[in-house]
């Protein structure tokens, strides 16, 4: 699995949220979040808007308007955040095992089953990681027990 631009902009700018977000009630900027991260604003704004619509993060308008975490660090995983922007996560597009004829040649329901295996182990993995465990880790603290 290879992880998007697009999905690693979107953990950045959650990262940054969680970092700097202490309260819900002061949201950040794009600009913000883009001078803090370093990406590129216009980008950031359609990630955060996909972000938004996947409900991980709540917009404010206006004055001292901008994006908040809409759940806890502790809420969200890396594994959401990924599928939020870039889809579901799987290790390629080569359909189901005993569904549209996917097994009609030698071998491919083996290889078929071994590669949802392999998308569902990404999955896993990804889910393990919190936004929250970013946090510690960005402030050179130790995974918990």
């Amino acid at each position: 699995m290879k992880v998007s631009t697009r999905g690693d902009y979107a953990a950045r700018a959650l990262l940054s949220l969680a970092l700097h977000g202490d309260s819900g009630d002061h949201p950040t900027s794009v600009r913000d979040i883009a001078e803090r991260t370093g990406l590129p604003q216009p980008y950031l704004e359609q990630i955060l808007l996909a972000l938004k619509g996947a409900g991980l993060v709540r917009s404010k308008r206006g004055v001292g308007g901008g994006y908040v975490l809409a759940r806890a660090a502790t809420d969200i995983t890396l594994g959401e955040i990924i599928s939020a922007v870039d889809g579901p996560i799987v290790a390629g597009d080569f359909g189901r095992p005993h569904e549209d004829g996917a097994c009609s040649h030698e071998g491919q329901c083996v290889l078929l089953a071994m590669w949802a295996d392999v998308g569902d182990h990404m999955r896993r993995h990804l889910d393990s990681f919190t936004l929250a465990d970013c946090v510690r880790r960005s402030r050179g603290s130790p995974q918990p027990g």
